[in-house]
């Protein structure tokens, strides 16, 4: 372990701790490996925003002769609002503190990461709805029903719309994300398992393998709807834009006990910049 990892409690150093839990942050959430963060700004308050202009489509044209005629191009302007504001904050005794034989504050930071990771996947995964209509397979009203046999020409479906709307070219890491119920449907699908013992590459921590190009990762936060129907979600990382910053981490002294209370707020939000790059099916496990 590096001298980094093996501060104290007493050693507390907010800015160290706030840029330890920034990175805890980046290493494990499902869906912070399907979004992009190309216009993450500097972020200190919930409210905040962040540009984005999307440059405009260019038309092509057969030369006519030796007059050329220029079209005004106006890129479109969005913006992604930080609405998402977290916070945590706790009590160290100090006779705890003093008897830990772990680093109390690093474990408690894993803790935090635990916490906002559940709270920050789910709302990526609400972006579902967000999801151009042409690219939705099947509705929660009219879900696809999945057997082992059935599963995977499902999510060929799936990857075809994101195909046909020409969302997957060279870059666009394409993935899909499901719970552990289709999980478990998948792993029986013998089409599944053997396309990925061939060898198929995957490029994701965390996917358990591959399926018409897309990574598949699996996040306990995608529920069912009220339907029983389970929203499988896809898409590539030119989708959405995601933005975040541990805006602050302090301790203060607690005058009412031998006790340091530490406090911190995590600001993010996100934006679906290509509603044309992501595809939705709602999917029931038969039975």
């Amino acid at each position: 372990m590096t001298q980094e990892f093996t501060q104290t409690y007493n050693d507390f150093i907010p800015q160290f701790w706030s840029n330890r839990l920034q990175d805890l942050l980046l290493s494990d959430a499902v869906m912070l490996q399907c979004v992009n963060r190309n216009y993450e700004g500097e972020i200190k308050n919930a409210g905040d925003t962040v540009n984005i202009l999307t440059p405009g489509a260019v038309s092509v044209s057969t030369l006519s002769g030796e007059n050329i005629n220029y079209e005004e191009i106006a890129p479109a302007k969005q913006q992604l609002t930080i609405s998402q504001r977290k916070i945590f904050a706790f009590k160290i005794n100090d006779v705890a503190s003093a008897q830990a034989n772990v680093n109390l504050m690093e474990a408690h930071l894993v803790n935090a990461k635990k916490a906002i990771e559940v709270a920050q996947d789910s709302y990526l995964l609400g972006l579902h709805t967000e999801t151009a209509e042409k690219n939705i397979v099947a509705d929660s009203e009219t879900p696809t029903i999945i057997t082992p046999a059935s599963v995977y020409a499902a999510f060929v479906e799936l990857a075809k719309k994101l195909k046909q709307a020409n969302a997957i070219k060279s870059g666009s890491q394409p993935w899909v994300v499901i719970n552990p119920d289709v999980e478990a449907v998948l792993l029986q699908s013998e089409q599944f398992t053997s396309s990925y013992q061939i060898g198929e590459k995957t490029i994701r921590d965390g996917a358990i393998g591959r399926i018409a190009g897309l990574d598949v990762l699996v996040s306990s936060n995608l529920k069912e709807d009220t339907n029983n129907a389970i929203p499988v979600f896809a898409g590539t990382n030119d989708a959405i834009t995601f933005a975040s910053q541990v805006a602050k981490i302090e301790k203060i002294r607690d005058i009412n006990s031998f006790s340091d209370l530490v406090r911190g707020i995590y600001l993010y939000g996100a934006k679906v910049v290509q509603p044309e790059a992501l595809a939705l099916s709602y999917m029931k496990v038969e039975g």
